[in-house]
């Protein structure tokens, strides 16, 4: 416990308390726009905070991506819009709820829950991080093929009606995801002759299409039906709520914490794992799940946020980073004079003590602004659409253009835009293709890397799998579900009840 007094500093020093209030405002506001992400925040900071102190430049970039992570459910929430990749499953049954009136409970509530979640994920970092780190630097490359292979099985609990759709939708984002040039022989695929495809397709681009502008264009069918009032009586959710719903927040937090312990993975995934994991075990939501049910707020929330202090945890002890923003801040350390890593923990104890405090602190606003903030946030909802429409559109067209300055981000947002409107309306589901994209380079390179090391041998790969803990838990975990999908199994499990 070398060090620990460095835990209570951003507590008592008034300009350390100050940048981390100012850096979690700031972040919610930053998260909820799409486009603005987080990792541009910070990568932004560093710039600004270059000649600073280190205590006050952590202090900052600490809030700021505490606020970050849980802003993007703010337009989840009211407009169906993720602010960030992480609120993607938020938006499943957050949106139903502001098309309901109840937009007020549902952010009180993942605020609730986002505040549970964050400071979890900090007990564990502070408690068990070189455990959970020597865990996760065993990680082989098939273990998060197999992991990036489960994701792909969310399909079904994103697909709506229709698993065929759902599975159609999941591929074609796995096609998106793999346009660009091979990261290992940098061979051009499905470019067709054009540089501009070279770097790929930007995700960004692709959920905010498939989320913003498609949404817009569906509403414009109904342009002048009346906006939902909202009912904010209750913004605050009550104890048996909250007790009612610990035993799967606690579930979804350790999800969300082992997720986001594992590098390159990160709060994204968590939180589509933990939904998935929430629509397997709640037997009865009182409301199903896509339509407004609280356990599909609670589940990817709590993850995500947990996932934060689960980045920290190889960041911290063996200097790699758990996600793009903490490899940021591996990059900000260096700049100030520290080596993340075991002998960081050694060497300079406060840091990391300092660290924990800092979250710690920016969880803590993030609960207080995510409460007080809720009123004038859903006020958006109850415009007119046809004020609204024209802002989702423009905030869309920003948002797209902010991530690389490029106006081919653009054009691609407003075409998947519209295909997205299209998907909609035949009744595809939106979320297995962004699930696909998203674990497309998960999936792909980790392939590569197990078959390369096994000599390109799936013999090998195999035999590999078996002698590990971990791949074969992995491997039964697929399995598992492939086996529970089919209809044999549920005829046998129906007859059993």
């Amino acid at each position: 416990m070398t060090g620990f007094s460095a835990f209570f500093t951003p507590f008592i020093e008034p300009k350390l308390l100050f940048l981390i209030a100012t850096g979690t405002w700031a972040g919610i506001y930053i998260g909820a726009i799409p486009g603005l992400s987080v990792t541009m925040a910070v990568s932004i900071l560093i710039s600004f905070t270059f000649s600073w102190d280190v205590l006050p430049a952590l202090a900052l970039m600490s809030g700021i991506y505490m606020g970050g992570v849980y802003g993007g459910s703010r337009t989840a929430i009211l407009l169906n819009i993720p602010g960030a990749p992480a609120a993607i499953a938020t938006s499943l049954d957050g949106y139903p709820l502001a098309q309901k009136g109840q937009a007020g409970e549902a952010i009180g509530i993942t605020t609730t829950v986002s505040f549970f979640g964050g400071m979890l994920g900090i007990l564990v970092l502070a408690t068990a991080a070189p455990i959970v780190s020597e865990f996760a630097v065993r990680v082989q490359p098939r273990d998060y093929m197999m992991l990036a292979i489960l994701g792909l099985l969310l399909v079904g609990s994103l697909s709506g009606e229709s698993l065929i759709k759902g599975v159609f939708a999941g591929a074609f984002g796995l096609l998106i995801g793999t346009v660009g040039m091979d990261p290992l022989t940098v061979a051009d695929r499905f470019t067709f002759g054009f540089d501009s495809l070279r770097a790929g397709i930007s995700f960004v681009a692709v959920m905010i299409g498939m989320f913003g502008i498609s949404e817009a264009l569906v509403q414009l069918h109904d342009v002048h039906k009346e906006a939902v009032r909202q009912n904010i009586s209750r913004i605050v959710p009550s104890w048996a709520t909250i007790l009612k719903h610990m035993p799967l927040s606690l579930r979804c937090s350790t999800i969300g914490v082992i997720i986001g312990a594992l590098p390159g993975t990160g709060g994204d995934i968590a939180a589509l794992m933990a939904y998935d994991h929430a629509k397997r075990t709640v037997k009865n939501p009182e409301v199903p799940f896509g339509q407004g049910a609280i356990e599909g707020l609670v589940a990817p929330e709590t993850a995500n946020n947990a996932a934060v202090g689960g980045a920290y945890i190889p960041m911290m002890t063996l200097g790699i980073p758990g996600d793009s923003v903490t490899a940021i801040m591996i990059g900000a350390l260096f700049i100030h004079g520290l080596n993340p890593g075991p002998m960081l923990m050694v060497d300079k104890p406060d840091m990391f003590w300092y660290i924990v405090g800092s979250l710690t602190l920016g969880t803590i606003f993030m609960l207080i602004f995510g409460l007080t903030g809720i009123r004038i946030f859903v006020k958006v909802v109850e415009m007119p659409r046809t004020v609204l429409l024209p802002m989702i559109i423009l905030l869309s067209i920003v948002g797209a253009y902010a991530v690389n300055n490029s106006l081919t981000d653009v054009y691609w947002t407003l075409g998947f835009g519209v295909l997205g409107y299209f998907m909609k309306c035949y009744g595809y589901q939106l979320g297995p293709v962004i699930l696909g994209v998203i674990l497309s380079r998960l999936l792909d390179d980790n392939w590569r890397r197990a078959i390369i090391s096994d000599q390109e041998s799936l013999w090998l790969l195999l035999k590999g799998t078996l002698m590990s803990p971990l791949s074969i838990v992995l491997f039964g975990s697929i399995l598992f579900l492939l086996v529970s999908k089919t209809q044999l199994y549920r005829s046998l499990v129906g007859k059993k009840a």
